[in-house]
């Protein structure tokens, strides 16, 4: 099957951004673009599509575009297309139902069930923007999007920045009379260093295929929701593990991701959670 990244647009303004950084993707992976217009009446999208692979062709001569307009709604024909994609790509705020609103239903829905990465364009920083990858790690099922930002950092040629956040509570005790000696300040003091080891611990393998990734880790005691956020100021994207919790009507997100979908400074990129 044909390397692909697939992107839906609808002709909004951010519609076209979510194509320039499609396009960029597919241009770094030398993959084909399939560009996605879903709409009830397949004889209205021949325009929006034309100008959307005249736009590309422009930008990038070289690169292989594709065209689809798909019937029916607008999450589930991306989701169909996502199958085998290397990565699915959406704007933020489009005026149709491929892009829409990330507080309604349609981009959740699309969050909650897309095949492989998906990358939410957010922000206003070009595709090509120097700043660094950052890569939220919260434990083993990010193992997928762990992979995806390193090799996107590979691609980039930038930094990769690796937070791992941990937020727990702390019973209160009497202090010791001496630093560091009662059972609660031991194992304190235990759990700081495994804590502190573990986005090392979580990407040696990832530096060893990697080495030509310069990668800075660091651990935070707080939400990972908010440091993440914070950290998206100085990124170029994040990527984290979509951590899908199944139930009544489906698959839904966890509380980072929706932070991020709604909030986040940079584009987003969703990567399946393994387990």
């Amino acid at each position: 099957m044909t390397r692909h990244v697939v992107v839906g647009v609808d002709g909004s303004l951010n519609a076209v951004r979510a194509l320039d950084w499609a396009s960029a993707e597919a241009a770094r992976r030398d993959a084909e673009l399939r560009v996605v217009y879903a709409v009830s009446d397949r004889d209205e999208a021949g325009p929006v599509l034309a100008s959307a692979a005249a736009r590309v062709r422009e930008r990038h001569p070289a690169l292989s575009v594709v065209t689809e307009a798909a019937a029916g709604g607008a999450a589930r024909a991306l989701v169909r297309e996502s199958e085998g994609a290397d990565l699915t790509v959406v704007g933020t705020r489009g005026l149709g139902g491929v892009t829409g609103l990330l507080a309604g239903s349609v981009s959740l829905r699309l969050a909650a069930h897309v095949h492989g990465p998906l990358l939410v364009v957010r922000g206003d920083h070009p595709c090509d923007d120097e700043r660094s990858v950052l890569l939220g790690l919260e434990d083993d099922s990010d193992a997928d999007a762990a992979s995806y930002a390193f090799c996107e950092a590979e691609r980039r040629g930038v930094r990769l920045r690796v937070l791992h956040s941990t937020h727990r509570h702390i019973t209160p005790e009497l202090p010791s009379l001496l630093p560091a000696t009662s059972s609660g300040q031991r194992r304190r003091a235990q759990s700081d260093l495994a804590e502190e080891a573990v986005p090392s611990f979580d990407v040696a393998k990832l530096r060893e295929e990697h080495p030509q990734v310069g990668v800075d880790t660091r651990t935070v005691r707080r939400g990972p929701a908010q440091a993440l956020l914070d950290a998206t100021h100085e990124s170029a994207v994040v990527v984290i593990g979509a951590h899908r919790r199944t139930s009544r009507p489906g698959p839904q997100l966890g509380p980072v991701a929706h932070t991020l979908l709604h909030r986040s400074h940079c584009p987003v990129v969703m990567v399946p959670a393994t387990g």
